[in-house]
């Protein structure tokens, strides 16, 4: 490009300078032809002038343009930079999490060996504890043939044969103290052990936790479906009312098919509002509903007994309206679950509810479903807050660590009530205060949204 520019410049001055040339020659005898084309040269060197002035404007084009890929190929070094930086971290992570993992293997390892050695110690103790009531036996015995002796003046043989007892006693016991010594060495080292297991497990269960997100739902197989425990009444429930329907089910079969919030009446209750959801073409009684933490679910025993939040947002419809709505029959209990990618999952129960006698025990019996089971079947799940905590395991309070209250029998992981925590938040995550849904065998579900609801038994089909 500059070449091209260069020629045309060399080319425009040399056909002004021979214009010029011509026009000294013949300026003494110019005739009105010879002014003609001298006219038609000042249009030739105007025209030459205007093309060296494109000249120096495609100049200075040609530098600015340089200049700003200069600026381009900077900073797609930096990008490339950055991106290489980046990926090296990444595969740092990733060993360092592959070097977690096989540190954790080895610890566990050891903590069997250690536990089996324990084991071996124990009996070890259980033969010596043995052998030291024998010597006891044995020292009683020459108790008694001490007080004789001082009756009597002993022999040089039973002299003898004491002082030898006496040395025998004397190197059992410290063997004793020895192996005890040694059992609290690995007791210790057993502690320290588990501590170390511990943190790690810790560790990866943080590190867990910031992938659910990327470990969702997706490609999990269902749990075989369960048999239910025998119902109070397996034939479908046929209600009579006058004025406010008994459940949201009674509402649908009225002629009152949209889903939203309605005053029901059940049998012997006074009436209230709850959230009616049509789906499978029937409306469910919803009595459980979150979506993005902003209800505190860490609420009293009075509280989870009345219920509170709004009915069209988040909201715990209360133990006592449940109740009063389980007692008109058989009913189905339904939990719908999503996670962190919106994949979403599902299980039923048929149940049993208790009342405030029992405080509202639960029990349980799974009927379909497609995530694995979280919840004890055939058990009885007492409902318990941290005021309220009547079913206490090895004196550890379940609500008070897990917050929220939930139907517990032994502190499980899954705690639906749980506070609401968001994945990949500044901060340790703590997975003892999450809302999670942990099978007993299987990993944790970090969950976005959940909603619990209960259908009579009459219900046709399932999803």
């Amino acid at each position: 490009m500059k070449i091209i520019l260069i020629f045309l410049f060399i080319a425009l001055l040399a056909l002004s300078a021979r214009a010029e040339k011509d026009f000294s020659a013949l300026d003494s005898a110019a005739s009105p032809e010879t002014k003609s084309r001298f006219a038609m040269l000042d249009d030739v060197r105007i025209l030459a002038n205007g093309l060296l002035q494109l000249g120096h404007g495609l100049k200075d084009f040609v530098h600015k343009t340089k200049g700003q890929m200069n600026d381009i190929f900077q900073k797609l070094y930096i990008f490339d930079k950055s991106f290489y930086e980046l990926s090296l971290q990444t595969s740092e992570i990733k060993e360092e999490e592959e070097l977690l993992r096989q540190t954790t293997a080895r610890l566990q390892i050891n903590n069997e060996e250690i536990k089996n050695l324990s084991q071996e110690m124990n009996l070890k103790i259980e033969d010596l504890i043995q052998n030291k009531i024998q010597l006891q036996e044995k020292v009683w015995g020459l108790e008694d043939k001490v007080t004789k002796l001082a009756i009597t003046q002993p022999t040089v043989q039973e002299t003898n044969e004491i002082s030898s007892l006496k040395a025998f006693v004397e190197r059992q016991d410290n063997h004793i103290k020895q192996l005890l010594k040694i059992v609290e060495d690995q007791h210790a080292q057993l502690d320290k052990q588990h501590n170390q297991i511990m943190e790690l497990e810790d560790k990866l269960n943080h590190i867990e936790l910031q992938e659910l997100a990327e470990n969702s739902f997706t490609g999990e197989h269902t749990e075989p479906e369960a048999t239910p425990f025998f119902l109070r009444n397996s034939t479908a429930v046929t209600y009579k009312y006058e004025g406010a329907a008994p459940d949201c089910t009674a509402l649908y079969n009225s002629g009152i098919q949209t889903s939203g919030t309605y005053t029901i009446k059940p049998n012997g209750s006074e009436a209230f509002d709850v959230y009616c959801e049509t789906k499978f073409g029937t409306s469910w009684t919803v009595i459980q509903n979150r979506v993005d933490g902003s209800l505190d679910f860490n609420q009293t025993w009075d509280a989870y007994v009345k219920g509170f939040g709004d009915l069209n947002e988040e909201f715990w419809l209360g133990l006592n309206k449940t109740y009063s709505i389980t007692q008109q029959g058989d009913y189905i209990l339904r939990i719908e679950l999503q996670d962190w990618k919106d994949n979403k999952r599902y299980v039923e129960y048929a149940f049993n509810l208790g009342g405030p006698e029992t405080d509202y025990t639960l029990q349980l019996s799974r009927i379909s479903g497609s995530i694995p089971n979280a919840l004890p079947e055939q058990t009885e799940l007492r409902f318990s807050t941290a005021d309220h905590d009547l079913a206490v395991i090895n004196n550890f309070n379940c609500p008070e660590n897990y917050l929220g209250g939930w139907w517990h029998s032994e502190c499980e992981e899954t705690n639906l009530n749980g506070k609401y925590v968001a994945p990949r938040s500044k901060g340790r995550l703590d997975r003892r205060k999450g809302l999670y849904w942990k099978p007993k065998k299987g990993r944790y579900y970090l969950l976005k949204s959940t909603k619990i609801m209960i259908h009579p038994t009459d219900l046709k089909s399932f999803d």
